[in-house]
């Protein structure tokens, strides 16, 4: 009876120890109004990042956390926002399977089966990885509708100017991006540095993965390319400053400062034989993208400042 006892006792204390150990492991870090994130979350946010992004492997344990730490507090600011206005915070089932489709095209997968095994490596699953999607789309759903009516797209403007350059020779960049803003009295020369010196240390993605608060960031901050004839004049003023591998200085935005790299560049056929209206609504969808984008970074930060954000 005693040896029963005693088995018993050694296994209520294996059990407690085994549950103090998970609760050192998975900490309350931050609190965000009513939203907590936990240091299981953090690392859950850095498998998410690694399956977006693998060039964060490359990068050193304590950015890593902060690359983390920052991107799923973004999340959770979303979430609170976003809960303002959906009531079920999903996307419909085409949609995501669209969204997941370019995803695992992307890293070079050929299927959602691959995709899904793909994850299971990083203890992922395919629902967390739609809650996630689902987010950042309903985000954009959320602020296309409050900003749509002041985004001032001229199509006949458009139309003239690309009819002017037609069959001319177009440069096209592979530009990455930086979107940052100030915070707590900083100064821009300050911060800009700051930036450049992770630029000079890790690349211009590390620096994009830990200072910018564009979507981009998540993947190093890439666009990929980029007819010029889409481009804001002024950025394109400041791109034809740079040569290829370079970045620009701090330009002045809505919502911020972008910094600018260009990958590479290559000249592109300015022709309209294909569809004269579809290269026309292309050219404006970008830029109406390039405006909700702003818009996008204005709310987040608006939104920010009226959340008590609170480190345990």
């Amino acid at each position: 009876m005693k040896k029963v006892f005693l088995i018993f006792g050694v296994f209520i204390l294996i059990n407690f120890q085994l549950i103090s150990v998970k609760a050192l492991e998975n900490k309350i870090i931050y609190r965000i109004n009513n939203e907590i994130i936990t240091s299981y979350d953090i690392k859950k946010e850095f498998n998410y990042l690694k399956i977006l992004n693998p060039k964060i492997l490359n990068l050193d344990k304590s950015t890593i956390f902060e690359i983390s730490e920052n991107s799923i507090i973004k999340e959770k600011i979303k979430k609170i926002e976003l809960q303002n206005y959906f009531k079920n915070l999903d996307i419909k089932d085409d949609y995501f399977e669209e969204i997941l489709k370019n995803n695992y095209l992307r890293i070079g997968l050929n299927s959602e089966k691959e995709f899904k095994e793909y994850l299971a490596k990083s203890n992922l699953s395919i629902e967390d990885f739609r809650k996630k999607i689902s987010i950042e789309a309903l985000w954009t759903q959320l602020v296309y509708k409050k900003y749509i009516d002041q985004i001032k797209i001229d199509r006949e403007e458009i139309k003239k100017q690309t009819l002017k350059e037609l069959n001319k020779k177009l440069i096209s960049y592979n530009i990455s991006e930086i979107i940052f803003n100030l915070e707590n009295k900083e100064k821009l020369e300050d911060k800009y540095q700051f930036i450049v010196e992770e630029i000079k240390k890790n690349g211009f993605g590390s620096a994009a993965l830990i200072h910018s608060l564009s979507q981009s960031s998540n993947i190093s901050g890439e666009l990929g390319w980029v007819n010029e004839n889409t481009i804001n004049l002024n950025i394109l003023n400041e791109l034809k400053k740079i040569e290829i591998g370079n970045y620009t200085r701090p330009i002045i935005i809505p919502g911020g400062f972008l910094i600018l790299k260009i990958n590479d560049l290559k000249q592109v056929d300015n022709n309209l034989e294909i569809d004269e209206n579809k290269q026309i609504d292309k050219i404006r969808q970008l830029k109406i993208k390039e405006q909700l984008d702003q818009f996008s970074n204005i709310y987040f930060n608006k939104i920010k400042k009226d959340l008590e954000i609170e480190k345990i």
